[in-house]
């Protein structure tokens, strides 16, 4: 029987792939329409909202839709930093497109020399080559000036996926230094269901899981040190983690 699951993972990756690459140029064009708009933030809530569009297929066609809750969480005219968790690549096509609203991820500027991708991925991230410190420094102030022009920013504290037994890894002090710099509150996110559809441990894997996102109720940044309020944010990730996975 695992055998013949490990075979299905294997065929259904190569599927999410190629359905991947195809549905990418099929919105790649609509995607850059978003760099003539004047206005940046209007430029991405364009972008976004295309997206959202894109994954909400792309998730469909490869049998891993995703249901959204606590959107009410976002008031009106606020601007957050979000930070998820991470357990497994699956991830980061959900983090940014089913936002509310125009927002940027914090990311690896490796993605960004890959031909006609590289557009589409600039546009959506504060780009950062973590052992360059000068681009860590820059990148920072880049992230405040994305909230500054009323647009969220999302990142994994985390660093990487998650590898361990515990919940969560523990938590890097940098998204929690930007909240506490920009004076924004943090809206945790739990991504529960990558972990199963595309387990670490397994290469070129991937299997059909309905996926959920749940946006929690945001955590005050005003008058905490960043790592009060990084353990703070820690905790209810963690507690809201394992309600929910013990739940399932």
């Amino acid at each position: 029987m695992n055998i013949v699951k490990n075979i299905f993972a294997r065929i259904w990756a190569l599927w999410g792939l190629l359905s991947f690459i195809t549905s990418f140029f099929i919105i790649f064009i609509p995607s850059m329409f978003s760099y003539f708009f004047k206005d940046e933030k209007k430029g991405q809530d364009y972008f976004i909202a295309v997206s959202r569009l894109w994954m909400s297929c792309w998730l469909w066609l490869i049998g891993c839709p995703v249901k959204v809750f606590g959107k009410e969480n976002f008031a009106r005219g606020g601007t957050y930093v979000i930070v998820y968790n991470h357990n497994a690549l699956l991830d980061v096509p959900l983090s940014a497109p089913f936002v509310p609203g125009g927002n940027k991820t914090i990311a690896k500027d490796t993605f960004a020399k890959v031909p006609i991708f590289n557009f589409f991925y600039k546009r959506g991230s504060v780009l950062v080559n973590r052992k360059n410190e000068r681009s860590r420094v820059k990148s920072f102030e880049a992230m405040k000036a994305v909230l500054q022009k009323g647009m969220h920013m999302c990142i994994y504290p985390e660093g990487t996926r998650n590898r361990t037994d515990l919940p969560m890894k523990q938590f890097y002090d940098g998204a929690f230094k930007l909240a506490v710099a920009a004076d924004k509150d943090v809206i945790p996110c739990i991504i529960i269901g990558t972990k199963k559809a595309m387990p670490i441990q397994k290469t070129f894997y991937l299997l059909p899981v309905k996926l959920q996102m749940y946006f929690l109720p945001p955590v005050p940044s005003a008058g905490k040190e960043s790592k009060i309020l990084k353990d703070e944010v820690y905790d209810v990730m963690v507690r809201f983690y394992e309600k929910k996975v013990i739940n399932i």
